[in-house]
Protein backbone atom coordinates (compact mmCIF):
# COMPACT_ATOMS: atom_id res chain seq x y z
CA UNK A 1 0.00 0.00 0.00
CA UNK A 2 1.30 3.45 -0.92
CA UNK A 3 1.98 5.39 2.30
CA UNK A 4 1.81 8.73 0.48
CA UNK A 5 -1.69 7.95 -0.81
CA UNK A 6 -2.74 6.63 2.59
CA UNK A 7 -1.74 9.90 4.28
CA UNK A 8 -2.70 12.13 1.31
CA UNK A 9 0.74 13.71 1.22
CA UNK A 10 2.56 14.98 -1.84
CA UNK A 11 6.01 14.01 -3.03
CA UNK A 12 7.43 17.26 -1.66
CA UNK A 13 5.80 16.67 1.70
CA UNK A 14 7.25 13.17 1.88
CA UNK A 15 10.65 14.63 0.98
CA UNK A 16 10.27 17.06 3.88
CA UNK A 17 9.45 14.18 6.25
CA UNK A 18 12.43 12.20 4.92
CA UNK A 19 14.73 15.16 5.56
CA UNK A 20 13.27 15.48 9.06
CA UNK A 21 13.99 11.77 9.68
CA UNK A 22 17.55 12.29 8.42
CA UNK A 23 17.92 15.16 10.88
CA UNK A 24 16.65 12.93 13.71
CA UNK A 25 19.53 10.53 13.08
CA UNK A 26 22.00 13.41 12.94
CA UNK A 27 20.71 14.96 16.16
CA UNK A 28 20.97 11.67 18.05
CA UNK A 29 24.67 11.19 17.26
CA UNK A 30 25.85 14.81 16.99
CA UNK A 31 23.70 17.68 18.29
CA UNK A 32 21.07 16.60 20.78
CA UNK A 33 17.94 18.74 20.55
CA UNK A 34 18.33 19.55 16.86
CA UNK A 35 15.33 17.32 16.16
CA UNK A 36 13.05 20.16 17.28
CA UNK A 37 13.29 21.12 13.61
CA UNK A 38 12.04 17.64 12.73
CA UNK A 39 9.14 18.13 15.13
CA UNK A 40 8.13 21.33 13.35
CA UNK A 41 8.31 19.63 9.94
CA UNK A 42 6.22 16.62 11.04
CA UNK A 43 3.60 18.87 12.67
CA UNK A 44 3.43 21.06 9.56
CA UNK A 45 3.02 18.16 7.09
CA UNK A 46 0.79 15.88 9.19
CA UNK A 47 -2.10 16.57 11.58
CA UNK A 48 -0.57 17.82 14.83
CA UNK A 49 -1.79 14.94 17.02
CA UNK A 50 -0.90 12.29 14.45
CA UNK A 51 2.55 13.77 13.92
CA UNK A 52 3.64 12.92 17.47
CA UNK A 53 2.69 9.26 16.97
CA UNK A 54 4.47 9.00 13.62
CA UNK A 55 7.61 10.71 14.91
CA UNK A 56 8.02 8.55 18.04
CA UNK A 57 9.19 5.31 16.33
CA UNK A 58 11.52 7.39 14.15
CA UNK A 59 13.04 8.86 17.30
CA UNK A 60 13.42 5.40 18.85
CA UNK A 61 15.31 4.22 15.76
CA UNK A 62 17.67 7.16 16.24
CA UNK A 63 18.00 6.36 19.95
CA UNK A 64 19.04 2.78 19.17
CA UNK A 65 21.76 4.02 16.83
CA UNK A 66 22.95 6.55 19.42
CA UNK A 67 23.11 3.90 22.16
CA UNK A 68 25.09 1.60 19.86
CA UNK A 69 27.54 4.44 19.21
CA UNK A 70 27.95 5.96 22.71
CA UNK A 71 26.83 3.22 25.11
CA UNK A 72 30.13 3.22 27.04
CA UNK A 73 29.86 6.88 28.01
CA UNK A 74 26.53 6.95 29.88
CA UNK A 75 26.43 8.30 33.46
CA UNK A 76 23.87 6.02 35.12
CA UNK A 77 23.62 7.78 38.53
CA UNK A 78 22.29 10.84 36.70
CA UNK A 79 19.81 8.73 34.74
CA UNK A 80 18.39 7.01 37.84
CA UNK A 81 18.02 10.40 39.50
CA UNK A 82 16.00 11.76 36.57
CA UNK A 83 13.61 8.91 35.78
CA UNK A 84 11.05 9.30 38.64
CA UNK A 85 10.47 12.98 37.82
CA UNK A 86 10.32 12.22 34.10
CA UNK A 87 7.67 9.54 34.73
CA UNK A 88 5.54 12.12 36.55
CA UNK A 89 5.92 14.51 33.63
CA UNK A 90 4.90 11.81 31.13
CA UNK A 91 1.72 11.10 33.14
CA UNK A 92 0.83 14.81 33.19
CA UNK A 93 1.47 15.01 29.45
CA UNK A 94 -0.74 11.97 28.83
CA UNK A 95 -3.61 13.56 30.73
CA UNK A 96 -3.17 16.71 28.65
CA UNK A 97 -3.31 14.70 25.42
CA UNK A 98 -6.57 13.04 26.49
CA UNK A 99 -8.53 16.27 26.08
CA UNK A 100 -6.44 18.37 23.67
CA UNK A 101 -7.81 18.54 20.11
CA UNK A 102 -5.73 19.06 16.97
CA UNK A 103 -5.88 22.88 17.11
CA UNK A 104 -4.80 22.93 20.75
CA UNK A 105 -2.05 20.42 19.97
CA UNK A 106 -0.75 22.53 17.09
CA UNK A 107 -0.73 25.66 19.24
CA UNK A 108 0.85 23.78 22.13
CA UNK A 109 3.61 22.32 19.95
CA UNK A 110 4.33 25.76 18.51
CA UNK A 111 4.50 27.29 21.99
CA UNK A 112 6.72 24.45 23.24
CA UNK A 113 9.08 24.94 20.30
CA UNK A 114 9.43 28.63 21.13
CA UNK A 115 9.96 27.76 24.79
CA UNK A 116 12.61 25.23 23.84
CA UNK A 117 14.37 27.82 21.69
CA UNK A 118 14.42 30.20 24.66
CA UNK A 119 15.66 27.39 26.91
CA UNK A 120 18.48 26.62 24.47
CA UNK A 121 19.56 30.27 24.34
CA UNK A 122 19.60 30.38 28.13
CA UNK A 123 21.56 27.13 28.21
CA UNK A 124 24.22 28.60 25.92
CA UNK A 125 24.60 31.66 28.11
CA UNK A 126 24.91 29.70 31.34
CA UNK A 127 27.02 26.80 30.07
CA UNK A 128 30.19 28.37 31.47
CA UNK A 129 28.72 28.09 34.97
CA UNK A 130 28.51 24.30 34.72
CA UNK A 131 28.96 22.02 37.69
CA UNK A 132 30.69 18.65 37.76
CA UNK A 133 28.37 15.67 37.10
CA UNK A 134 28.66 14.39 40.67
CA UNK A 135 27.40 17.73 42.03
CA UNK A 136 23.84 16.64 41.22
CA UNK A 137 23.94 14.66 44.47
CA UNK A 138 23.53 17.90 46.45
CA UNK A 139 20.12 19.11 47.61
CA UNK A 140 20.09 21.87 44.97
CA UNK A 141 21.20 19.34 42.37
CA UNK A 142 18.36 16.95 43.26
CA UNK A 143 15.82 19.78 43.06
CA UNK A 144 17.18 20.79 39.68
CA UNK A 145 17.00 17.20 38.44
CA UNK A 146 13.36 16.90 39.53
CA UNK A 147 12.39 20.20 37.91
CA UNK A 148 14.06 19.40 34.61
CA UNK A 149 12.78 15.83 34.76
CA UNK A 150 9.11 16.83 35.08
CA UNK A 151 9.42 19.45 32.34
CA UNK A 152 11.31 17.02 30.12
CA UNK A 153 8.73 14.27 30.66
CA UNK A 154 5.83 16.59 29.86
CA UNK A 155 7.41 18.10 26.74
CA UNK A 156 8.57 14.74 25.39
CA UNK A 157 5.09 13.20 25.88
CA UNK A 158 3.15 16.12 24.41
CA UNK A 159 5.45 17.04 21.55
CA UNK A 160 8.51 14.74 21.55
CA UNK A 161 10.38 17.95 22.46
CA UNK A 162 12.30 16.98 25.56
CA UNK A 163 15.69 17.25 23.85
CA UNK A 164 16.53 20.89 24.62
CA UNK A 165 15.37 20.50 28.24
CA UNK A 166 17.63 17.53 28.85
CA UNK A 167 20.45 19.12 26.86
CA UNK A 168 20.38 22.13 29.13
CA UNK A 169 20.30 19.95 32.25
CA UNK A 170 23.20 17.74 31.18
CA UNK A 171 25.35 20.68 30.13
CA UNK A 172 24.61 22.53 33.36
CA UNK A 173 25.73 19.40 35.22
CA UNK A 174 29.15 19.64 33.58
CA UNK A 175 29.03 16.76 31.09
CA UNK A 176 31.66 16.65 28.36
CA UNK A 177 30.66 15.81 24.78
CA UNK A 178 30.88 12.00 24.89
CA UNK A 179 29.38 11.71 28.37
CA UNK A 180 26.62 14.06 27.27
CA UNK A 181 25.83 11.99 24.16
CA UNK A 182 26.01 8.63 25.95
CA UNK A 183 23.79 9.72 28.84
CA UNK A 184 21.21 11.39 26.61
CA UNK A 185 21.18 8.35 24.26
CA UNK A 186 20.12 5.95 27.02
CA UNK A 187 17.81 8.53 28.57
CA UNK A 188 15.75 9.05 25.42
CA UNK A 189 15.74 5.39 24.42
CA UNK A 190 14.24 4.39 27.77
CA UNK A 191 11.83 7.33 27.92
CA UNK A 192 10.65 7.02 24.31
CA UNK A 193 10.09 3.26 24.57
CA UNK A 194 8.11 3.81 27.78
CA UNK A 195 5.88 6.27 25.88
CA UNK A 196 4.80 3.67 23.32
CA UNK A 197 1.88 2.17 25.32
CA UNK A 198 0.64 5.66 26.25
CA UNK A 199 0.74 6.82 22.63
CA UNK A 200 -0.91 3.63 21.37
CA UNK A 201 -3.62 3.91 24.02
CA UNK A 202 -4.34 7.48 22.90
CA UNK A 203 -4.63 6.31 19.28
CA UNK A 204 -1.51 8.20 18.18
CA UNK A 205 0.20 5.01 16.96
CA UNK A 206 -1.65 2.57 14.71
CA UNK A 207 -1.09 0.48 11.60
CA UNK A 208 -1.24 3.53 9.34
CA UNK A 209 1.36 5.49 11.33
CA UNK A 210 3.67 2.47 11.53
CA UNK A 211 3.44 2.01 7.75
CA UNK A 212 4.67 5.56 7.24
CA UNK A 213 7.39 4.94 9.86
CA UNK A 214 8.69 2.00 7.83
CA UNK A 215 9.18 4.31 4.89
CA UNK A 216 10.92 6.98 7.00
CA UNK A 217 13.17 4.99 9.34
CA UNK A 218 15.60 4.16 6.50
CA UNK A 219 16.51 7.86 6.35
CA UNK A 220 17.53 7.90 10.03
CA UNK A 221 20.55 5.66 9.40
CA UNK A 222 22.53 7.94 7.04
CA UNK A 223 21.75 10.89 9.30
CA UNK A 224 23.18 9.04 12.30
CA UNK A 225 26.28 7.98 10.37
CA UNK A 226 26.87 11.54 9.22
CA UNK A 227 26.40 12.78 12.79
CA UNK A 228 28.98 10.29 14.08
CA UNK A 229 31.44 11.55 11.46
CA UNK A 230 30.68 15.23 12.06
CA UNK A 231 30.53 15.31 15.86
CA UNK A 232 34.26 16.09 16.17
CA UNK A 233 34.33 18.43 13.17
CA UNK A 234 31.13 20.48 13.32
CA UNK A 235 31.11 24.14 14.30
CA UNK A 236 28.78 23.68 17.25
CA UNK A 237 28.08 27.34 17.85
CA UNK A 238 26.99 28.08 14.29
CA UNK A 239 24.88 24.94 14.08
CA UNK A 240 23.06 25.69 17.34
CA UNK A 241 22.33 29.21 16.05
CA UNK A 242 20.80 27.70 12.92
CA UNK A 243 18.79 25.19 14.98
CA UNK A 244 17.45 27.95 17.21
CA UNK A 245 16.45 30.05 14.20
CA UNK A 246 14.74 27.11 12.48
CA UNK A 247 12.94 26.18 15.72
CA UNK A 248 11.61 29.71 16.14
CA UNK A 249 10.39 29.79 12.53
CA UNK A 250 8.73 26.38 12.95
CA UNK A 251 7.05 27.41 16.20
CA UNK A 252 5.72 30.65 14.73
CA UNK A 253 4.48 28.79 11.65
CA UNK A 254 2.45 26.42 13.82
CA UNK A 255 1.08 29.21 16.01
CA UNK A 256 0.01 31.30 12.99
CA UNK A 257 -1.25 28.39 10.89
Amino acid sequence: MNTMTLWHITGWEFAALAFAALLVGFSKTAVSGANTVSLAVFAAVLPARASTGVLLPVLIAGDLLAVATYRRHAHWPTLWRLFPAVAAGVVVGTVFLMWADDAIMRTSIGAILLLMAAVTVWRRRTADKAEEPDSVTSRAGRLKARSYGVLGGFTTMVANAGGPVMSMYLLSAGFRKLGFLGTSAFFFLIVNVSKLPFSAGLGLIDARSLLLDLALVVFVVPGALFGKWAVHRINQRLFEQLVIAATVVGGLQLLLR
